[in-house]
């Protein structure tokens, strides 16, 4: 791996530390953690394909007990530096494949489940990456999405939130698997760069058990987010200028 670095996190008065050429935390689980909704009720959140672990990061000011799981042992590595640079103590970081979770976790354990997973499936147009880190964490070589929804589906508790954010080309499959594995859709925010541009991202909350009730949430415009964005939409990643 690469020499680390620190980077502020967006203006949240945190700092993560970031793989030098390559790794960088993404504007969608930012935005992600921005569309999560915490009531008093809500204890225990899990995030899968976490990373370098922004949501947590950002959601660790909340009285939540959370939990990020990431594969990749470098990307572990630097989550778990991120957390001691912020001294943060609420956040639990374990190093294996979601798949694995029920080694970890008895069922129906969590209030909240968050995902920023890889966005394409093998065999797409889109050229996989020859860094392995960047490849399994754009497309679906260790885990597919809906694995996600089924392994989110056995950590929640009855009612428990889901949390995805994915491309919008995909989001009849999304509907069509959250439908599939007992979810109802309580909320919908559509995400695009600009006011001119195309819609390229959603952001979906759901709940285990409970039935369609959909609201949908106005527009959110990434330019506006909090910075100056790239979007490189052939590979699906969108990083902060820094």
């Amino acid at each position: 791996m690469s020499p680390a670095l620190v980077n502020d996190l967006l203006n949240y008065d945190l700092k993560i530390v970031q793989d030098n050429n390559f790794f960088k935390f993404s504007i969608d689980s930012v935005m992600l953690a921005e569309f999560v909704k915490i009531d008093f009720k809500d204890k225990k959140l899990l995030d899968l394909c976490t990373g370098n672990a922004p949501l947590p990061i950002i959601l660790s000011k909340y009285n939540l007990e959370i939990t990020g799981i990431e594969l990749q042992k470098s990307v572990y590595k630097l989550a778990k530096k991120s957390i001691k640079l912020n001294e943060i103590n609420n956040v639990n970081m374990i190093n294996d494949c979601i798949k694995k979770s029920d080694n970890y976790f008895p069922g129906n354990n969590f209030d909240i489940i968050t995902c920023n997973p890889p966005y394409f499936k093998i065999g797409e147009s889109s050229i996989i990456n020859e860094q392995k880190e960047k490849a399994i964490a754009r497309h679906e070589i260790k885990i597919k999405l809906e694995e996600i929804i089924q392994i989110a589906y056995n950590n929640l508790r009855n009612s428990g939130k889901f949390y995805l954010v994915h491309r919008t080309n995909r989001l009849i499959e999304i509907i069509n698997l959250l439908s599939k594995n007992q979810f109802g859709i309580k909320r919908m925010q559509m995400v695009y760069y600009d006011k001119n541009s195309e819609c390229s991202m959603i952001l979906i909350e759901a709940k285990k058990n409970n039935k369609n009730d959909i609201k949908i949430m106005e527009p959110l415009f990434i330019k506006d987010f909090g910075g100056t964005y790239e979007i490189n939409n052939s590979i699906g990643e969108s990083r902060k200028k820094i």
